[in-house]
């Protein structure tokens, strides 16, 4: 799954940069941070009244309504590629050593199994987020022109921020010598995307 998933994620995200080319939008002044608020229970603590910690979380569960979690919306940015991680020992081979000169006599896990669940979370709001990129196209191409007058915002201020959403070289999920359409797809949208974040020549 992941190894179609991630160039149609790639190839979903150039075609929002292409969409965004000639989008212009201005973005409202930036407002200035506001500071924390402080909690009540150091000014219960001044007038003499103690205040468990547990009843200060329990009474801010109670009086603040659970916010329903939004809606996952496809990143806007490639992935920074990282350095190759280092070799995962799975659970069922570890070396059972509870301290150093003692063994741990506890059985270790057994290996999994071809038919064991796995647990598709993830994987179900990824989906999820790809296919609303791709049934409302121009809804995400706005998001990446607010994105892209932000990045020109904090240059202009002198902040570091990523520059291009497309990371250096090839695009995740690319094959070289692949014949699968998505492989084709993306190799096409990586040009048109290069070409739309290409600033014209003024000189």
């Amino acid at each position: 799954m992941l190894r179609l998933l991630r160039p149609a994620e790639a190839a979903a995200r150039r075609l929002i940069v292409v969409a965004a080319r000639d989008l212009v939008v201005t973005l409202p002044p930036a407002r200035p941070r506001k500071p924390a608020p402080q909690p009540a229970a150091p000014a219960l603590r001044r007038l003499g009244i103690a205040v468990s910690p547990l009843a200060t979380g329990a009474a801010a569960a109670i009086t603040a309504p659970a916010r329903p979690r939004p809606a996952p919306s496809l990143s806007l940015v490639d992935p920074i590629r990282l350095p190759r991680p280092r070799r995962h020992v799975p659970p069922h081979r570890a070396p059972r050593i509870s301290f150093p000169g003692a063994a741990d006599r506890r059985p270790l896990p057994q290996p999994p199994a071809p038919d064991d669940p796995l647990d598709a979370t993830r994987l179900g709001l990824r989906l999820r987020a790809l296919a609303d990129a791709l049934d409302d196209l121009p809804k995400h191409a706005r998001r990446f022109a607010r994105w892209r007058a932000r990045r020109d915002r904090e240059v202009t201020a002198g902040r570091v921020r990523r520059l291009s959403p497309l990371r250096p070289g090839r695009p995740p999920g690319a094959r070289r010598s692949s014949t699968r359409e998505i492989h084709e797809v993306l190799a096409d949208l990586q040009w048109f995307a290069q070409q739309a974040l290409a600033r014209p020549d003024t000189s």
